[in-house]
């Protein structure tokens, strides 16, 4: 049964990453263009995140914040460099769009927990760590439960249950629970942050 499953989800992400590429060609060169303009190159950033069974790929996303540093040549913080046109970018969802070739080249599902970044992978406990059985995916249980309004515990435990509990019907549930959450703009961004503060481990994270 799971194999059929696994099967099926991964022909249902190619078809639909392929058509939704199609469909959104005109959406996609529109943002491009406009990110090229108002913010610079690069447009697109690639980054090294950690995929299924911990394997690394590079995940591609639209550009929303500038590259301005510090006198130290460190990185300003994320509120500081997210442009206005990047929340609406954000907002809109509209960054996430060049992960659908993520999707397409399989390295992404449309639904799992999303990829994080690789350096978390160390600060994992082994129930957390278990988020990497499954592809990760463009939205996920998370994503439609806080996203990043919700603390990082938390959206580690919405990632597990996804693993335990996914189902054809259950990816189709988030699905359009997604499409709602992007019109209602729920959970963009923690209190206080433009989007959530660093995962920095907890007392039972840390693997011997």
């Amino acid at each position: 049964m799971k194999r059929r499953y696994a099967i099926g989800k991964r022909t249902f992400d190619f078809c639909l990453s392929i058509i939704l590429l199609i469909l959104l060609t005109p959406i996609i060169s529109l943002t491009f263009c406009i990110i090229r303009f108002k913010i610079g190159s690069p447009v697109i950033y690639k980054q090294s995140r950690p995929g299924i069974n911990g394997n690394m790929f590079n995940v591609y996303k639209f550009r929303s914040m500038t590259n301005e540093r510090d006198e130290n040549g460190e990185l300003l913080p994320d509120e500081v460099r997210l442009t206005s046109f990047g929340k609406i970018l954000r907002k809109l969802s509209l960054d996430e769009l060049p992960q659908l070739w993520n999707v397409l080249k399989g390295d992404m599902s449309f639904v799992g927990p999303r990829p994080l970044l690789m350096e978390y992978i160390s600060l994992y406990n082994e129930t957390q760590m278990r988020r990497h059985e499954v592809r990760p995916g463009i939205t996920g249980w998370a994503q439609v439960n806080g996203r990043n309004a919700i603390t990082w515990e938390k959206k580690f435990e919405y990632d597990v249950w996804y693993v335990d509990h996914q189902s054809f019907l259950l990816d189709m549930k988030i699905l359009v629970m997604t499409v709602l959450k992007v019109f209602k703009s729920e959970g963009i961004s923690q209190d206080g942050q433009a989007t959530m503060t660093k995962f920095k481990g907890n007392s039972t994270s840390r693997r011997s």
